[in-house]
């Protein structure tokens, strides 16, 4: 009989008391926790709170300096990686281990010695293991295929089937949906929901309070290295999550909204792309505008077309005059380009940071990237002393928590390279700033920051664009929301009176 059908079967995964310190600072103080079979218990908590130390003791990647932990009632020592997936736990990082050059039947089997005569593979009792254990998740993959070509979300299940291979009996997803699409992130759910039929415990980490009440039983929040709070998810709401995460009421997370704005900085007429038709609006002087609408509306297409990053098949694009004594509209007429649009004051901060915002090199050199012509003599010889003071200034305006701006961007916190990314645009000074998912994996603490800085960049009189699949974002942080559906812009809200429920409503095509 499955574990998960027994009342009074002990947690799967328990931890007791645990602590860890590094030098003077402790980073988990008497974290106490626990996971049944077949639950979904989300870790919570700001960055720093205390997650990935924790994710790193059950992963046997580091050992803690106090207390206890449990598998089904008995005492383990996780003394490496190795022993913690022999005890059955299996850790599923953003950065997925998949080998590039193996096929995905070998990524599953991986240091493994199944499907094996005498130290010889049976390929194809290998490949049959591999269809199976796809098979019992409801996925279908060829198994041949190189695992490194697959979608982001093929990948995932690729490593969730390794797990399975090694008989996991406690699954740890650390933000697991960063680089899934809306559809590959139901795909995904569909799949926990099988595991958990099963009987496997999920600790689900994300800062992505609307998928943890979607998905998941339970939650443990921790801050500052210690748990705050935990129960049953259906009694708790996201500001009731955002509140116990942040330490403050969730009222403070967002800045106060500016009452007047001036006059007209952009107009767009009859926008059409590949999947928007025919989308128009203004942006005024001091206002924050937000886009919502489902994956696949056209949400994230109209402000790439604004920018220039994509080709624009049709409609108009109107800025105000650069000539400040004329202030008239200017037109933005023939092929539109990046460029173009960055000399005409329109940035792009783009939704992919890791491919589309962020170089493989330090800190430095990211935020130096759109400004190199002012760091030179002569457009030529790099002064490096200017390129240095003018990173460092942005690196404390944006107030980035690292090492230096020596630093590799990489290694920095989701929330952190978010802002590398920001201080890298914000250079360029723009009078049209257009944000696609700015909060997109951040902690609620760094996501207030970015409100902030909207704020402060609209109250300075720029027009900000803000696109987001969050609509408690949308509404606590913008002036107005234009919601798009299917292609086209079906209604615009005033976000101090609209609902939650309301905005919903019109991104389904559906008036109350």
């Amino acid at each position: 009989m499955c574990p998960a059908l027994l009342p009074t079967a002990p947690p799967v995964v328990a931890v007791k008391g645990l602590t860890k310190r590094y030098g003077g600072v402790t980073v988990l103080d008497h974290v106490d926790l626990s996971v049944r079979w077949g639950e979904v218990r989300a870790l919570l908590g700001e960055n720093g709170a205390g997650k990935s130390t924790l994710i790193k003791v059950l992963s046997g990647v580091v050992r803690s300096d106090d207390g206890t932990v449990t598998l089904n009632g008995s005492d383990v020592e996780i003394h490496s990686a190795h022993a913690a997936q022999d005890l059955g736990i299996a850790t599923l990082h953003q950065e997925l281990a998949i080998v590039p050059g193996l096929s995905v039947a070998e990524n599953i089997f991986l240091g493994q010695r199944k499907a094996q005569t005498f130290g010889v593979v049976r390929w194809g009792a290998l490949r049959r293991g591999a269809e199976l254990l796809l098979d019992s998740l409801g996925q279908s993959l060829d198994v041949r295929q190189d695992a490194s070509l697959l979608s982001p979300v093929g990948k995932t299940m690729t490593a969730i089937a390794r797990a399975l291979s090694r008989d996991a009996k406690v699954l740890i997803l650390d933000e697991p949906t960063a680089a899934l699409t809306d559809q590959e992130t139901a795909q995904l759910f569909a799949v926990m929901r099988r595991l958990k039929d099963r009987g496997v415990a999920i600790i689900y980490v994300s800062h992505r309070l609307e998928e943890v009440v979607q998905v998941c039983d339970t939650y443990t929040v921790l801050r500052n290295g210690q748990k705050v709070g935990e129960g049953d998810i259906a009694d708790v709401t996201i500001p009731d999550l955002i509140t116990t995460m942040a330490g403050r009421p969730v009222s403070t997370i967002f800045p106060a909204r500016e009452g007047t704005h001036g006059g007209v900085l952009l107009r767009a007429v009859g926008l059409t792309g590949r999947r928007c038709r025919d989308v128009s609006f203004e942006l005024r002087e001091g206002e924050v505008l937000g886009i919502a609408g489902l994956a696949g509306s056209g949400r994230s297409e109209v402000v790439r077309l604004l920018a220039g990053a994509q080709h624009r098949r049709g409609g108009s694009i109107e800025v105000q005059g650069v000539d400040e004594a004329s202030r008239a509209p200017v037109s933005i007429a023939g092929r539109h380009t990046i460029g173009r649009a960055q000399r005409r004051g329109i940035t792009l901060v783009p939704q992919e940071r890791r491919t589309d915002g962020l170089v493989p090199d330090t800190i430095e050199r990211n935020i130096n990237l759109t400004t190199l012509g002012r760091h030179t003599l002569g457009r030529v010889v790099m002064v490096p002393r200017r390129a240095r003071e003018h990173a460092q200034q942005r690196h404390t305006d944006l107030a980035v928590r690292s090492r230096g701006i020596g630093q590799p961007v990489l290694r920095l916190s989701g929330g952190n390279q978010q802002k590398v990314v920001l201080a890298k645009f914000l250079a360029l000074s723009p009078r049209i700033l257009l944000l696609d998912e700015p909060t997109r994996g951040v902690d609620v603490g760094t996501k207030s920051e970015i409100y902030h800085l909207v704020r402060e960049r609209a109250a300075q009189g720029a027009g900000v664009v803000v696109v987001s699949s969050e609509l408690p974002e949308l509404l606590g942080l913008c002036d107005r929301v234009l919601v798009m559906h299917e292609g086209r812009a079906v209604g615009t809200f005033d976000a101090a009176t609209t609902t939650e429920d309301e905005l919903l409503h019109a991104c389904y095509g559906r008036t109350r």
